[in-house]
Order: structure tokens, then sequence, then C-alpha cells
């Protein structure tokens, strides 16, 4: 097994990315927040890389710690724009929490939580944990996924665990690419991944139950 990076591929950034951090083609995204209610819970970090071995982790942080709060342009101007695909896993909470906060549209998005549930049908482990395991041979810990992201000094081991969110993303999006083409799911993959803009906005609306889409009463 290959463990996850060490810290020296990690760099924090406050309140915003810097001027001199940019992204093309295609961008890893995760996100860490206080729960899982967009509407309760705030946005505490955005982590992002190239695939190059880098991740740059941008904290928010709110303008009562003295922070800026959500004025974040330069993310917001990479989560935005429409040349840059964004790789993220579970994407349907992760755009939902990004629109949300920072009112954005984020788009283009692929999802390996979609990819793995369209193409590892004969399985129902479809964790990032699981799907680096099986599919990179990475170990990623999980320890530090319930820790307080709303602290102002976040210890080395969360900063690792955001890390690892988003470093393996282009490896695993490479594979289950080539998956979605061998079952000759790549078209309808992509429909799911187009109307994920859509689905977060019914989601902070309140259309998570009743789903619109069933056919209960």
């Amino acid at each position: 097994m290959t463990s996850a990076p060490s810290e020296g591929a990690i760099t924090l950034h406050r309140n915003d990315l810097p001027d001199n951090v940019t992204f093309s083609g295609s961008v890893a995204v995760d996100t860490e927040t206080m729960g899982l209610n967009p509407h309760r819970d705030r946005l505490c970090l955005v982590q992002l890389s190239a695939g190059d071995g880098t991740a740059h982790l941008v904290q928010i942080i709110p303008t009562s710690l003295g922070g800026k709060g959500y004025d974040c342009p330069n993310l917001k101007r990479v989560l935005a724009d429409p040349s840059i695909t964004k790789i993220m896993h579970f994407a349907r909470f992760d755009v939902a929490i990004l629109q949300h906060a920072l009112g954005i549209t984020v788009s283009p998005v692929v999802c390996t939580k979609i990819a793995a549930r369209l193409v590892r049908t004969f399985t129902d482990r479809h964790g990032l944990a699981a799907l680096c395991r099986d599919m990179l041979g990475v170990e990623l810990s999980k320890q530090q996924q319930t820790s307080d992201w709303g602290a102002l000094e976040l210890k080395p081991e969360q900063l690792a665990y955001a890390a690892s969110d988003v470093l393996y993303l282009h490896a695993l999006w490479d594979k289950m690419s080539t998956l979605l083409e061998r079952e000759g799911r790549r078209e309808l993959a992509q429909a799911c991944y187009d109307f994920l803009p859509a689905r977060a906005r019914l989601d902070l609306l309140g259309y998570e139950d009743p789903d619109i889409f069933s056919h209960r009463a």
C-alpha cells in the first residue's frame, strides 16, 4: 500500500487563493464544513489540487474571527471557470455547499462516486478510501473526518487528511473514466454530471425529501 502524502505536499492559504496559484484543464476539489447541512453549517476549508502532488488548502475564516468570510474572488473564479473541470468525490454535497456559501455556479464537474456507482456494481464500497485502496493501492486515513474544521488553527493531522482527499482524485478519475468507456456508460455519467448544479439547487431548496423524481405521493 502507498501511504498518504506527507505534509510537504500541502500549502495552506488563509481567506483566498493567492494570485500566483492558477489552474487549467482540471482541478480536484473537496470541502470541509462544520456539518452536513448547508443552511446551518459553514464552509471551513476548500481543498484543490492540479494532480501534481501538491494540495492547496484555502481556509475560509469568518469576519467574526478576523477573516474575510466568503470574500475570496480568486477561489470563486477557479470554481466557476467553465474551462476548468472540477473533479470531486460525492460532488452533490460539495457543489451544494460551494454554491450556497460562495454564490457561484460550480460547473463543469465530474464525480468519482457517481462513476463508481455506475461501473462498480459488483460492490457497495464506493467511499473514497475504499476506491483509493482498491483501485490505486493507496491507504487513506479517515481519522480526522469528524474533527473541528471551524478551529482558527488547524492541526497538522487535519491538513494531511484534507489534502489526501484531493491528491489522488486525478488518478482515480483516470481509472474511472476508463471503466466508464469500457462499460459504455460515459454518456450516462456525463448527463449525471451536467445535472449536478441543478441537483444541488434542488437540495438547497429542500427537495431531498420529498424527492421530486419519486413516484411516491
